[in-house]
């Protein structure tokens, strides 16, 4: 096996915790992204989050985004939003997927196995 050094070690674990500062090293910075679309921040923030939902993304890359669409003004409901809005194009697993991920970075306790929400009033 061959040997790792501590830069390249840096760079996955920033990248694998999908730290902002290691994904603007190796992908660019969003900012420059969000400018070429036309898009304001917020709106930005929620298209980015509807596409890892749709992709399946990895937890760190929800974590990650969602902390960037909060920072921008997007609130919980709304991203709860973007599940209703891709359902129907992206399917159930997808969806239910990304629901427990969305709650670990909202900062949400997983319910047990078995417990559901209560019907909201």
């Amino acid at each position: 096996m061959s040997s790792v050094t501590e830069s390249t070690r840096e760079v996955l674990a920033g990248l694998s915790a999908g730290r902002p500062e290691a994904l603007k090293e190796v992908v660019g910075s969003p900012d420059q992204f969000r400018e070429a679309a036309g898009l304001d921040e917020r709106t930005f923030a929620l298209v980015r989050l509807a596409a890892l939902i749709s992709l399946d993304a990895p937890p760190s890359s929800y974590a990650c985004q969602v902390a960037t669409a909060i920072e921008a003004g997007v609130s919980s409901d709304e991203i709860v939003g973007v599940l209703y809005a891709v359902g129907p194009q992206i399917g159930e697993p997808k969806v239910v997927a990304a629901a427990p991920e969305l709650m670990l970075a909202l900062g949400l306790s997983l319910p047990d196995a078995g417990e559901y929400p209560k019907d909201r009033d």
